[in-house]
């Protein structure tokens, strides 16, 4: 990602940010002005939001950091862990309001000036919406993890936050206050399996996850258009560490080329690779072909026909 795109990023975990204080006051006002319970488990996740995109914000600056002596292949994977710092807050929040809205449940309370509550939430779930758009259409241009995992979190607040309203309206609606507990209720496990993945999600990366198998196949095309130069591929290696992705190929050329081909063949491929999966970090390395003609080597490194 080039400076002018990790300032874009940056500018979209502050509007991130902001939106969420935004929420927090509204969701905050519904809670208070209805006394909902249900209301106030939308208004604890929206604190996970600020959360994390104050942590989110703070990774992104850390993984468009240049390589150094102890980090060379840089800081990409700093990503990573601001999903799984979402992750458990997002168990946090969970837990206190399932507990809070089981108590609830046993005892409830009745509910106050809905329509306003109603309308203070709804607001605050517009204002979500439109931010995730954005996030998510960004994290598209910018291939930016951490953008994308904000803009999924909003997301799923926005449907979260019309569980609520739905529950809510039906409780006032029936009078039976039993409803806003048993919506908080599933609202808090709803809240759980995001946070699950999340941190499934950012232990994937941690791990060295291999590029998609659309890149992949994308790849493989790039190394089979030299296949009639004699060039041949072997142990294709890929991996993705937040917006970095990393490609390694061994390249077997014919045994009667001296290096300066050989050099700027494997210059060619490089640059055919990173026109194909455009911010790519290629490292090719130069085997000498087998005597036999009709034989080839797969992306797993075993051998195969060329097609």
């Amino acid at each position: 990602m080039h400076l002018s795109d990790n300032m874009e990023a940056r500018h979209y975990f502050w509007l991130s940010t902001a939106a969420a204080v935004l929420t927090i006051v509204l969701k905050t006002l519904a809670w208070w002005t209805t006394g909902s319970i249900g209301l106030l488990s939308d208004a604890m996740e929206s604190f996970v939001n600020l959360a994390g995109a104050s942590f989110a914000l703070w990774m992104i600056t850390i993984a468009k950091c240049p390589p150094d002596d102890d980090h060379p292949l840089g800081h990409g994977k700093a990503e990573y862990f601001s999903a799984g710092f979402e992750g458990v807050l997002i168990f946090g929040a969970a837990g206190a309001i399932i507990w809070s809205a089981v108590a609830r449940l046993f005892a409830p309370m009745p509910l106050e000036s809905v329509g306003v509550g109603l309308a203070f939430s709804v607001g605050s779930s517009l204002i979500n919406l439109g931010v995730a758009v954005s996030l998510g259409r960004a994290a598209v241009r910018l291939r930016s993890i951490a953008l994308e995992g904000s803009s999924k979190h909003l997301m799923t607040d926005v449907w979260t936050s019309a569980g609520v309203v739905v529950g809510l309206t039906l409780a006032s609606l029936t009078g039976w206050l039993w409803l806003d507990a048993v919506v908080a209720i599933l609202v808090g496990l709803h809240i759980l399996s995001e946070g699950w993945g999340l941190i499934r999600s950012s232990a994937h990366g941690l791990m060295d996850a291999a590029l998609p198998g659309e890149v992949l196949e994308t790849i493989e095309t790039v190394l089979r258009r030299f296949a009639d130069r004699g060039v041949e591929y072997a142990d294709l290696r890929t991996r993705r560490a937040g917006a970095e992705s990393f490609v390694y190929v061994d390249v077997l050329v014919p045994r009667d080329w001296n290096i300066v081909r050989t050099h700027d063949t494997l210059d060619e491929i490089e640059q055919a690779i990173r026109q194909a999966v455009p911010g790519a970090h290629v490292f090719t390395h130069p085997e000498p072909r087998r005597l036999d003609p009709a034989a080839a080597v797969d992306h797993t490194g075993g051998v195969a026909a060329l097609p």
